[in-house]
């Protein structure tokens, strides 16, 4: 009587209700219910409220407000015998419980109903009364079968209940079972299980080792079978004696008889009025069943049920996502020349917790690779959807030839105008195998990792933007880019926040965790993947994705290189940047001959960009093939306004640049580009 349907928002309570208790009752100590099974509500006296240790303010009508006064395990019980009574057609039932008042004290309580009926045999309402049975049962003990004994049972049900609780599949709940000994404490020599589905039941847990009956793993719900039987039925069934089981089942009991069970008890596992399994229990030594145990073992079966359709829920809920979110990911890794990659990901083994979490490894011109780390927030599959999108949007900027910074701005506009209120933090990074330049870009993320060929680790701190979405919202596009040299052999490692969270660790505890793990970690690239893997399946509470990006020695594209830098007004660490790549390109490319005049022209062209617009300047290098091999150094901005030589001021200072371009360039020019242009010089290089 702990918990009743929900109300009705249409139905209203007969005109009679709640019924007038006869004043006698209160005398007696005893209290009174109306429970109107039609709107869920149910009327308590005054003095039933004083039963369950509550009052009128905490108490709205609805039975399922009782729940802090009631122990699951006692509710569990009390809903198995008011669904019996209602659908076995009884007209009255009784019960004694334990209520929990609120000093914390367990009181016994008793309770019986009479369950009036419409003329169509179906209940409509519960008129009963409550008492404190404390007294009555401390001077009755043995007359009423509270023994040790049945208090032993009624502490292996709560046990087993709350064992129950933690389980996230069914194999939780079998193990759950097995793992809290009720089976062994309720004397049961054994447990079978089976589960509806399709039209049959599906055995997923048998009795003792070796006591498998083939042909049983699949059978049908009409078959003549004691767990068939149940779901057919919804009601238990107890076998008292080897005699009665095999009398009824003759078909089976012929293929168990030799395993001398003496007693079996199997009950359905009904959650939400439909039968989802079975399970029977079977006994040695044991004369059939008091009706004390009945009532238990309906308890523990109503307990499992919950349990186990919780369980199944959150299995199909989990598999739903992750099968999404498998669907979104790379089918495969593309190769590349002058990389080795290796990719992981592990899916939370927790119920529905499938989260946003994608990797990507995306083919540029010019022998470059880009390399993608990102988590959408949240763990479900909305996650897994705005995951699929973002990837997409991603791998098409990059394909596109946008630079690192203008990627990530982009895609954070794009994740912004989804209407969703999903953000994600990603880490976008740029490598031209060629020279070993390493542009990064990071939106909220954790920084990533480098190994060295001797084995070493250490974090690559990397200045940071906002994450993807919000740094639209709040107008702040500008992702800086740090820039780095990978040298052959040397690995570059980026993972979600699965891979790192600890419990009861934070962040850095985490990464530091993390490095340690490289650096003692195998040389070979997947060995060293599932390596790290094994933390997270030992672990198993949260998604993860992991990129690992080696640069081989060997086999490196020449030629046709393509690097490119975005550099923003005012950012002095974005010029030091853009200086940084040029230096490597030109070491990287075979233009040392011709270094210092390359790099001051760059210069040059970055400065003026910078000094005579009022925008950034997008730097960009390359290769260019033919009968002479050239390097091509192209600085643009958003100003149409062409460059013109000057004469030198009378400081000396300035006026220099373009005369400087033309003298040190073999050849240089200005080509428009939409509302800007683009100044361009080429070098010579064989």
């Amino acid at each position: 009587m702990c918990h009743g349907g929900p109300v009705s928002s249409t139905a209203s309570p007969p005109e009679d209700w709640p019924a007038q208790p006869d004043r006698s009752l209160s005398l007696n100590r005893m209290g009174s219910f109306d429970w109107d099974l039609v709107t869920g509500l149910m009327h308590l006296d005054a003095a039933a409220l004083d039963v369950f240790d509550t009052t009128s303010d905490a108490y709205d009508g609805r039975p399922e407000s009782l729940g802090p006064r009631v122990p699951p395990a006692e509710a569990a019980r009390l809903d198995a015998l008011v669904s019996s009574a209602l659908k076995s057609g009884l007209d009255s039932y009784g019960a004694y419980f334990r209520i929990r008042c609120h000093d914390g004290r367990l009181r016994w309580t008793h309770t019986q109903g009479r369950v009036m009926r419409g003329d169509d045999g179906r209940p409509y309402r519960i008129i009963g009364i409550v008492r404190d049975a404390t007294e009555e049962l401390s001077h009755s003990a043995e007359r009423l079968g509270l023994d040790d004994e049945r208090r032993r049972q009624t502490s292996v049900v709560e046990s087993t209940t709350a064992a129950l609780a933690h389980a996230r599949t069914v194999k939780d709940v079998i193990d759950a079972l097995g793992d809290a000994h009720g089976l062994e404490r309720l004397g049961s020599m054994g447990m079978v299980m089976g589960l509806v589905e399709a039209g049959r039941i599906h055995l997923v847990a048998e009795g003792p080792p070796g006591s498998f009956v083939p042909g049983t793993r699949y059978t049908r719900i009409d078959e003549q079978y004691p767990m068939s039987e149940v779901v057919r039925s919804l009601q238990p069934r107890f076998l008292d004696s080897a005699q009665e089981f095999a009398e009824g089942y003759p078909g089976l009991w012929s293929r168990i008889a030799s395993m001398d069970i003496s007693a079996a008890a199997y009950l359905p596992l009904i959650a939400q009025a439909r039968p989802i399994g079975a399970i029977g229990l079977l006994y040695q030594d044991k004369d059939g069943f008091t009706q004390d145990e009945r009532n238990l073992l309906v308890a523990l079966g109503s307990s499992i049920a919950q349990s186990l359709q919780r369980a199944m829920l959150l299995e199909q809920e989990h598999d739903l996502a992750e099968g999404l979110q498998q669907a979104m990911l790379p089918r495969r890794i593309p190769s590349v020349p002058g990389a080795q990659i290796a990719v992981r990901y592990r899916s939370a083994r927790m119920g529905q917790d499938i989260g946003g979490d994608w990797y990507d490894v995306i083919p540029l011109p010019g022998g470059r690779v880009g390399a993608v780390i990102g988590d959408v927030q949240g763990h479900d599959t909305h996650a897994a959807a705005v995951m699929g999108q973002l990837r997409i949007v991603l791998r098409a900027y990059a394909a596109e030839g946008h630079s690192p910074a203008t990627v990530m701005a982009r895609a954070s506009v794009f994740l912004h105008e989804l209407d969703t209120d999903r953000f994600a933090t990603c880490t976008y990074a740029e490598a031209d195998l060629t020279t070993g330049v390493l542009q990064i870009v990071r939106a909220g993320h954790i920084d990533p990792l480098l190994r060295t060929r001797d084995g070493d680790c250490r974090r690559l701190p990397v200045e940071g933007g906002l994450p993807l979405g919000l740094s639209a919202e709040f107008g702040r596009l500008e992702y800086p880019v740090t820039t780095v040299e990978l040298d052959p052999g040397e690995t570059l490692l980026m993972c979600t926040d699965g891979l790192v969270e600890q419990p009861g660790a934070d962040l850095d505890d985490g990464i530091r965790f993390l490095t340690d793990l490289v650096r003692g970690g195998p040389g070979d690239l997947q060995l060293l993947a599932d390596r790290l893997c094994e933390v997270v399946d030992d672990r198993g509470d949260d998604d993860m994705a992991l990129i690992l990006l080696r640069r081989r020695g060997e086999d490196v594209p020449q030629g046709g290189g393509r690097l490119q830098q975005h550099v923003a007004p005012g950012d002095p660490e974005a010029l030091v940047a853009a200086r940084h790549m040029i230096g490597a390109a030109v070491r990287a490319w075979g233009a040392r001959g011709r270094a210092d005049e390359i790099e001051l022209v760059a210069d040059e062209l970055i400065v003026n960009a910078l000094m005579h617009t009022d925008g950034p300047a997008i730097v960009t290098l390359r290769v260019l093939a033919g009968t002479q091999r050239r390097l091509r150094v192209e600085v643009e901005d958003r100003s149409s306004a062409l460059p013109r030589r000057r004469e030198a001021g009378d400081s000396g200072v300035s006026g220099r640049g373009l005369m400087l371009v033309d003298r040190l360039a073999d050849v240089w020019g200005v080509e428009p580009r939409g509302s800007g242009k683009c100044v361009w010089c080429e070098f010579v290089v064989d």
